[in-house]
């Protein structure tokens, strides 16, 4: 058997590349654990096991977030077979493969109901988005950012669905923001991923939302075109882009 040997002096120039992205790794619903796309493992699988999100090309940043790559990241948004139950009301727990601390920004979560089933609906047009959770800066909180929240977690984030939300098939989107390098223009790092969910027990509300794309502007200086400095010496206030969350 042969090794792949790789040198010290390029393997430390690769660490901070790997450690700096992350992927949504499973999902967590009632004690039972869905295995999401493997970006390292699953491409070279045959035959594939089944996998509960939809798949990414790798686990970086989407590149152009006002494209239709937003939806559900760079990968084409294809539908899958297998749905997740879950109580309106109760909860579900992202578990990231890893998430390191110099990506700060918020953690957004939105649902998206699939009309005639998920199977045959991508969400990649009007304004089917609804906000259900997010953290943005908040400095009551130690730490402030969302995404060092998740991280000290251990890469975790649990949200509530809805009671009220009516029962059906909906897309699930959980999303990592990094702005890190969000002073220039597309320099903020959009981690989207979607999984699908069958939602029961729940009220009759069918809100709107946002549209992904639409929501999500390179010239939104609130939110998107931000400097990360400014936030948390409070020269500035931010607002997490794509709209308040819906309280039902």
């Amino acid at each position: 058997m042969h090794l792949l040997t790789i040198p010290p002096l390029l393997l430390l120039t690769l660490l901070p590349t790997a450690l700096a992205h992350g992927y949504l790794k499973s999902i967590i619903v009632d004690g039972q654990t869905y295995e999401g796309w493997q970006v390292f493992s699953d491409p070279f699988l045959t035959p594939l096991p089944v996998r509960y999100t939809r798949t990414y090309k790798d686990n970086g940043a989407v590149p152009d977030f006002e494209s239709k790559d937003i939806t559900c990241n760079v990968g084409g948004n294809v539908p899958i077979d297998v749905n997740i139950p879950v109580k309106a009301g109760g909860q579900v727990k992202f578990q990231w493969d890893q998430w390191g601390s110099s990506h700060s920004g918020p953690v957004m979560t939105y649902v998206a109901r699939c009309p005639s089933g998920c199977k045959t609906f991508k969400g990649d047009s009007g304004a089917v988005w609804v906000k259900i959770d997010q953290m943005g800066y908040d400095t009551s909180k130690t730490p402030p950012w969302g995404s060092d929240m998740l991280a000290k977690q251990g890469a975790s984030w649990t949200v509530t669905i809805p009671a009220a939300l009516a029962n059906g098939e909906y897309l699930l989107r959980h999303e990592i923001l990094g702005l890190h390098v969000a002073g220039s223009k597309m320099g903020a790092q959009f981690y989207p991923s979607c999984s699908q969910i069958t939602i029961t027990g729940g009220g009759s509300a069918n809100p709107t939302g946002v549209a992904l794309p639409g929501a999500y502007k390179s010239d939104d200086t609130s939110g998107v075109l931000v400097e990360l400095w400014k936030i948390q010496q409070g020269q500035t206030t931010y607002v997490p882009p794509g709209g308040p969350v819906w309280t039902g």
